[in-house]
């Protein structure tokens, strides 16, 4: 079974029924006794970091992700919940993430629209489990605020939004993607079966 953790903030039911669509069972819960039996979870996300962060404290459940990835079983954040695996936002204040990776979010800052918005190709960076197989193509982003990992070795791939712009992160068991995999073609259900894979 695969976990899909509701916080009260995420697109739980195009996730779910991606994962189903590809043969797995998904479950969307709160609970963690459910979420922490899970053979992998997905923490989704929309909206914004700071009330994300609330949210997962209020309901207890920013430990049951952080056990979940000690317990070293796959977990995939997804949009807002890739950025809350980092160790700190500027989105509205500073907030503390989840610190799963190091390294913080920000807000785009340029001459160009914000939000980024629409189809753009990924470029792999180095080689994971989690792109094994797998053709650069496009995928479907919408964010205002973009991943600076500290550790380029935590860096899977970007995109280019007039600057190389954090698309997919991984270290170990723990994986992030900055667009919405369930949203993004053929590509986009590619890497969420890799994910899924990764926790049979």
């Amino acid at each position: 079974m695969i976990a899909i953790i509701d916080y009260g903030m995420g697109n739980l039911h195009s996730v779910s029924k991606a994962v189903e669509r590809l043969g797995y069972e998904a479950h969307v819960t709160s609970n963690p006794e459910e979420i922490m039996a899970a053979r992998g979870a997905i923490l989704p996300g929309v909206g914004a970091f700071g009330d994300a962060m609330d949210n997962l404290r209020e309901t207890g459940l920013k430990q049951t992700v952080l056990q979940y990835a000690a317990s070293g079983k796959p977990l995939l954040g997804i949009c807002l919940g890739m950025q809350l695996l980092f160790a700190e936002s500027e989105e509205h204040g500073r907030h503390e993430g989840l610190s799963l990776l190091p390294g913080k979010v920000i807000r785009f800052r340029g001459p160009y629209k914000v939000p980024h918005m629409g189809w753009n190709k990924l470029s792999f960076r180095k080689p994971s489990p989690l792109l094994e197989g797998l053709m650069e193509g496009y995928v479907y982003f919408v964010h205002s605020y973009h991943a600076i990992p500290e550790q380029t070795a935590d860096l899977l791939a970007t995109t280019d939004y007039y600057q190389a712009v954090t698309a997919i992160v991984g270290r170990d068991n723990v994986y992030g993607m900055q667009f919405h995999p369930e949203k993004s073609g053929e590509l986009g259900m590619r890497l969420l079966e890799r994910f899924l894979t990764l926790s049979k």
